[in-house]
């Protein structure tokens, strides 16, 4: 698979396709807009507001399985894991809901919202709006835009989307392009991904190369390869407002523990 990420794009814009001919897309985004007309945002607080909140905010993820990894979590008692996180003082939560390569489901985004008074992000590869309005209709704060998949005018046209749906949207990029790209588009969060998707690779400094490419007042979110306290602190002094944090807890046995180790040492 020479570009993992085309390959995953492909087969999400099929199963937009399949999902479609259950609901058709403008029946679903009339379901979405009298949803939110009926009761406004999903959470009280917002996705940008939990992550601007001083110090470093963390975004927890529930993940049963990666590309790179496989099965990470065969037994995935993801209610608990969320509560667990919340209680550890988690600021929101990152739902996998792409079904083939991260074995994830609407379901779970749906019942994890439901479940913690803490934002939760739709961790998706949205291709279409029809996926805008799936995660709000599940109760999401806030969807992934990623900018290799999103040209400026889709990426544009897909923030006014959600945020005319209360939704919050962490706008991903890898290289310096796409980080213009996130900014030009209107882009209120840029998280810089550590992860190549193209080849899932980490370098780890990535994110740090190009914090200061990031306008001021846009918040900043570090992703993938964060694993100790000691990088919380690199990132904290780098000015970063929060981490993605996936893998690496995942794969702890005490959820709990390790995201306090990773706050306090």
């Amino acid at each position: 698979m020479s570009d993992i990420l085309e390959t995953i794009a492909e087969s999400t814009r099929k199963r937009v396709e399949e999902a479609k001919l259950i609901t058709p897309e403008n029946l679903l985004r009339e379901k979405a807009f009298a949803l939110y007309k009926e009761r406004g945002r999903n959470c009280s607080v917002s996705f940008r507001e939990a992550l601007a909140s001083d110090g470093m905010s963390f975004i927890c993820e529930c993940k049963k399985a990666s590309p790179s990894k496989g099965l990470i979590a065969a037994d995935f008692p993801y209610l608990e894991i969320a509560k667990d996180y919340e209680a550890a003082g988690a600021s929101a939560i990152s739902v996998l809901t792409e079904p083939e390569w991260f074995k994830g489901d609407l379901k779970y985004l749906n019942e994890i919202s439901g479940a913690v008074s803490i934002p939760t992000l739709r961790k998706d590869f949205t291709v279409s709006p029809y996926m805008i309005y799936e995660a709000y209709l599940n109760g999401a704060s806030a969807v992934l835009l990623i900018c290799s998949l999103l040209d400026g005018k889709t990426l544009e046209e897909y923030l006014k989307i959600a945020e005319s749906l209360g939704l919050d949207a962490l706008v991903e990029a890898h290289d310096s392009d796409e980080v213009k790209l996130a900014a030009g588009a209107g882009a209120k969060i840029i998280g810089v991904n550590n992860r190549d998707l193209r080849t899932f690779e980490v370098n780890a400094s990535n994110c740090l190369r190009l914090r200061n490419e990031v306008p001021e007042g846009v918040l900043f979110v570090a992703e993938s390869g964060i694993k100790t306290h000691e990088d919380i602190k690199i990132l904290t002094e780098n000015k970063v407002d929060a981490v993605l944090i996936g893998e690496a807890l995942m794969t702890s046995s005490d959820k709990k523990a390790y995201l306090n180790k990773l706050k306090y040492g």
